[in-house]
């Protein structure tokens, strides 16, 4: 579903080029979870960022569900993330002007994929109902990272892309909305992709690659 292959990416600085990936190679196959960790500075979330389209790569080609991401432009690339790849963020970036319940549906109705007993699921599953007539500003960091993951899913996918998604949250209420997500994504055909700085969290996951010195390093599982 997911194919990376050679992928190289520099940034400039003024201490002159940094090369950040140096030649990556990745895959994920559809309806399966990738853990990907590494040390702060490795590559991870420039990883990430290209995987979705938020950048370019300097070389190389990512290729998503037959899509050749490099071929595309920013306009088709706008559009593509909009029905295929959901985002999930450490810090939840959810609308704050926007109550609960349009949050969660915010993404699904720009993709014009909204589902009304898909998002119901979701907000059982999630256990979101008492909180739909709400604002981010009234939720706990655990019920906004629910939410956000509620607004990733409610579209259906391809792709859930995770930069570090329960890094802000106490251990507990981490674990606890790990489970909700594996559990939601064993009902449907999308495939998670996770950066993590967390072996605990990782080890849920059905395979775990290792990024070093902007190289992949190694890999565990099938």
């Amino acid at each position: 579903m997911l194919q990376a292959q050679g992928i190289f990416k520099t940034y400039p600085t003024p201490q002159g080029p940094l090369p950040v990936l140096q030649g990556v190679d990745l895959h994920l196959e559809q309806g399966s979870s990738l853990a990907l960790m590494g040390e702060s500075g490795s590559g991870k979330s420039t990883l990430l960022h290209l995987i979705a389209g938020l950048d370019k790569v300097d070389r190389g080609s990512i290729c998503i569900g037959g899509q050749q991401l490099e071929r595309m432009s920013e306009h088709q690339l706008a559009n593509w993330r909009r029905t295929e790849v959901g985002l999930v963020f450490q810090q939840f970036n959810l609308i704050g002007s926007l109550r609960v319940e349009d949050n969660l549906g915010f993404q699904a109705k720009l993709a014009g994929r909204f589902d009304s007993r898909w998002q119901a699921q979701l907000v059982e599953r999630l256990g979101l109902g008492e909180l739909l007539r709400r604002y981010p500003e009234q939720l706990s960091g655990g019920q906004q990272q629910r939410v956000a993951l509620g607004r990733a899913l409610a579209a259906k996918p391809r792709l859930l892309l995770a930069d570090e998604p329960t890094g802000s949250l106490d251990e507990a209420t981490s674990d606890e909305v790990l489970q909700l997500l594996l559990e939601l994504l064993a009902e449907t055909p999308t495939s998670l992709l996770m950066v993590t700085h967390s072996q605990r969290v990782a080890s849920r996951l059905g395979r775990i690659a290792l990024l070093h010195g902007g190289r992949l390093a190694g890999a565990d599982g099938g």
